[in-house]
């Protein structure tokens, strides 16, 4: 019964409608913030909410594009990691919504004023920075780069999500200390740190390399 199980999820992994499927998941928390602007539906801070709320998905999507290797590693289904890129790349659509969200409404576009606020809180630079490094692998997430680049160069490049994870925790931790709001981002700090402990101890585990 084990093996149907994972014939019928790889199966699922490889239909054709499974990213497109996905695709449109991703879309959903969008759409909704949409709808709710529309029809006055976010409450009594609504600027609060669509910073949040967009914020909320971009680390969501993040966490979620880590979790791919341990899933992929735990289930043996490496058609899982076909979906990492698309989940990337959601992943930093969502943080610019985020940081789009925060320059228009806290800031009314005025970048001079987004540059004092980072200077003065940390956990806006935190955010900034988390969203810059997201950029170059956003921009090289495309076949081409890997080959332009060379796949060490390209995987080197790609372990900057290691730093960007743990930068974007703290953006979303600190960001609620103020509002006495952490519960959500202590549980994403606590999923984080299993996923870079998963990849720890996976590490530890492997054989040493034979010397050439």
């Amino acid at each position: 019964m084990a093996g149907v199980a994972v014939a019928l999820r790889r199966a699922t992994l490889q239909a054709r409608w499974f990213k497109p499927a996905l695709f449109v998941l991703a879309t959903l928390p969008a759409a909704d913030l949409v709808w709710r602007a529309l029809t006055v539906q976010l409450g009594p801070d609504p600027e609060h909410a669509l910073i949040w709320a967009t914020g909320r998905w971009a680390l969501r999507l993040l966490l979620l594009t880590l979790a791919i290797t341990p899933l992929r590693q735990l289930t043996g289904l490496s058609e899982l990691a076909r979906l990492r890129r698309m989940l990337g790349l959601w992943a930093f659509a969502y943080a610019v919504l985020h940081f789009f969200c925060y320059l228009w409404l806290v800031n009314d576009f005025s970048v001079s004023s987004v540059l004092h606020d980072a200077a003065r809180h940390p956990f806006v630079l935190a955010g900034l920075s988390a969203l810059l490094l997201l950029v170059p692998l956003a921009w090289t997430s495309r076949d081409a780069a890997i080959r332009r680049l060379g796949a060490r160069r390209w995987r080197a490049l790609h372990r900057l999500v290691y730093l960007v994870a743990p930068i974007a925790v703290f953006h979303a931790w600190w960001g609620q200390v103020a509002k006495h709001h952490t519960g959500e981002p202590k549980l994403y700090a606590a999923i984080l740190a299993l996923l870079l402990g998963w990849r720890a101890w996976r590490r530890l585990r492997a054989p040493p390399r034979a010397a050439v």
